[in-house]
């Protein structure tokens, strides 16, 4: 009976809205079609393409808690336990999100007066990495011809990701109160990996982070000394990657600490930076030492004082001294691994010369590199760069110079200098506030920590570095245009500030009499 009164309702809808029944229907067979000959990806597409015509308008409504959600999303990505749902692949989240909200920008371009804050030397060096990623797309070291898709793939996220990173930071960070909201979020995010370092370290690991780490990857590089050593990895995919992203964000959330002129955030952006140095010797990753202390004597530079530079270099020589000529700490394993980066003799650091030895040799006869896109998947076996793509690059720098050859690294490192000098050169010249001037020092110099990171190892388009750190850099570009708001807000907050002492003072007199 109830089957019949359902099929009857089913009967008269049909009857009622044929067209859209069949249409409906038309896209199932269209969905299935796909599958079958296309496999998933367009099939998936074609099913969730009603929630993504949901999903912009709802963005297109609540367009800041979209790049909210963008910042949050990102830095949980490679997150061992992800609540993010899986079966997406990972790039995906951020370049959704990113392109809605850049199509927001340009369909709302009344509101969103702010394209002409995209347009400088940061724009300018990322289009010209990207133009020489797009020649690449012809490079035939390997014999391959022209395959699109695979360029498309790796130059997506080494150049393409980039300009989407600066647009939208550039049109969505358009207020102090929204700048000062998202150093906030993101030093909660680094709060919460400092939480779940220590969660891991004394309370223990998930059932996948146990698995990756004993029975996976991390098996042989994250269990050292026959399992006494645990380099512990938080919420990122590895240590290497949350060692030199704790080194970068402990550099920034210092230094605006000690330039905020608010007491609570003072307080608050230097107590998480602690946490998350304390994190950073967690992960035993040695090269975030030098990350870290890069970072700090950038912002010695930066800041034109001798009342910083004075103290700041008394800190980093006393730092440096306890690491490479006392023993105090060793009975610390973490420490004790730390030490290690400085002794020269390291079977680690000589195995890495070995390969870039081997890579120089190879990469003689081709200055163009192997090709974006080309790996030992599609590269045949009797082919004598196939060795390349089995050689672990262990950073950045290695791997696209061996994709893009000696041309290709060259045409990076001048393009990530002139982004980065022009930052600093904003910071320097341009900026007049001193918590502003802190703001974008720190950005500055956690870009050169990350980059110093991406030197030793493959972190630098690792989540959440990529749009972190380029994202700060973006900010950095955009504070000239934000200083006098910044001035008037800030001064707002100072005269509250006051006006709580006072009213302190008051209570506590009151109180007397």
């Amino acid at each position: 009976m109830v089957n019949k009164v359902y099929s009857n309702r089913i009967s008269e809808y049909t009857h009622e809205n044929g067209g859209r029944v069949l249409l409906l229907f038309l896209l199932f067979l269209l969905a299935i079609y796909e599958f079958l000959h296309s496999g998933f990806s367009i099939f998936a597409i074609i099913c969730i393409s009603p929630i993504l015509i949901v999903a912009v308008y709802v963005l297109s409504r609540w367009k800041m808690a979209a790049f909210w959600a963008l910042i949050v999303i990102n830095y949980f990505l490679q997150m061992k336990d992800s609540p993010i749902p899986s079966g997406i692949p990972m790039s995906l989240w951020d370049e959704m999100i990113e392109i809605i909200l850049i199509i927001i920008a340009v369909v709302d371009i009344r509101q969103y007066s702010h394209f002409g804050k995209c347009i400088n030397l940061m724009l300018f060096s990322i289009i010209i990495w990207f133009c020489f990623c797009f020649i690449e797309l012809f490079n035939n070291t390997c014999g391959l011809g022209i395959d699109i898709n695979s360029w498309f793939t790796s130059a997506r996220l080494m150049a393409l990701h980039l300009i989407w990173i600066l647009l939208v930071f550039s049109i969505y960070v358009s207020s102090p109160q929204i700048l000062i909201q998202y150093l906030r979020l993101w030093a909660i995010l680094s709060l919460f990996s400092v939480y779940w370092t220590w969660k891991q370290k004394n309370i223990g690991f998930t059932p996948t982070e146990n698995a990756w780490l004993y029975f996976g990857p991390g098996a042989r590089t994250h269990v050292l000394n026959g399992g006494s050593l645990i380099r512990y990895f938080s919420t990122f995919s590895d240590a290497a990657n949350y060692g030199c992203n704790a080194a970068a964000t402990a550099v920034a959330l210092f230094i605006i600490g000690i330039t905020n002129k608010i007491k609570w955030e003072k307080v608050f952006f230097l107590i998480i930076s602690i946490g998350v140095i304390w994190g950073m010797f967690q992960s035993g990753t040695r090269t975030a030492i030098f990350c870290l202390a890069a970072g700090f004597l950038v912002y010695v530079v930066l800041a034109k004082s001798f009342k910083i530079a004075i103290p700041f270099g008394i800190a980093f020589a006393l730092f440096m001294a306890f690491l490479m000529f006392t023993d105090i700490g060793n009975g610390n394993q973490q420490i004790r691994r730390m030490r290690s980066a400085f002794d020269k003799n390291d079977a680690s650091a000589n195995v890495r010369d070995v390969n870039k030895a081997a890579i120089k040799k190879y990469l003689q006869d081709a200055p163009w590199g192997i090709g974006i896109g080309s790996s030992r998947d599609n590269i045949p076996a009797n082919n004598k760069y196939q060795i390349l793509s089995t050689i672990p690059p262990d950073s950045e720098y290695v791997y696209i110079w061996v994709h893009t050859g000696v041309i290709g690294i060259t045409v990076f490192l001048v393009c990530m200098l002139i982004m980065w000098l022009g930052a600093c050169w904003i910071v320097m010249f341009k900026l007049k506030s001193p918590s502003l001037i802190g703001i974008g020092g720190g950005l500055c110099s956690a870009f050169i920590a990350i980059q110093l990171g991406a030197y030793a190892n493959q972190v630098l388009y690792q989540y959440p570095n990529g749009l972190t750190f380029f994202g700060g850099l973006a900010i950095v570009y955009i504070l000239p245009y934000l200083e006098s708001d910044w001035i008037k807000f800030e001064q707002q907050r100072i005269t509250r500030q006051e006006a709580k002492k006072r009213l302190k003072r008051i209570k506590k007199l009151a109180k007397r009499v």
